[in-house]
């Protein structure tokens, strides 16, 4: 499991969180005033690391949430055959296949990645 519990005050804007199961990079980051009867609250807009998605949140600041471990990665384009292309990760030397964006991709182009839980998006 690739995630940690952080306060929602140690949260911030480009950092990541987790909304609906969902690993998301936060936009935007804004928090109330305390009320009468309660602690302040945080709200949070994000958008999906892998699928786009915009999602909000609406927290207690010293509430606990998850926030995922993603991790940024180097790899090289083995080869290329339509939108898919192989990438070999240069750490570990792992060869997977994957779906190219908009990017116009070469044999032998280094890319950068990100990765969580078996997902992979092209930086």
């Amino acid at each position: 499991m690739a995630k940690q519990q952080n306060e929602v005050r140690d949260l911030d804007e480009g950092s990541y969180v987790n909304i609906e199961d969902v690993p998301c990079q936060i936009n935007s980051y804004s928090t109330a005033k305390p009320g009468k009867h309660g602690s302040a609250k945080a709200r949070i807009e994000a958008e999906g690391v892998f699928d786009g998605q915009k999602r909000s949140l609406s927290q207690p600041v010293d509430q606990k949430i998850w926030v995922p471990i993603i991790e940024r990665k180097q790899g090289q384009v083995i080869n290329v055959q339509g939108n898919e292309i192989q990438v070999m990760d240069l750490d570990t030397y792992d060869n997977f296949v994957m779906r190219a964006g908009e990017e116009d991709l070469e044999t032998d182009d280094e890319i950068e990645f990100l990765e969580h839980e078996g997902k992979r998006k092209i930086v």
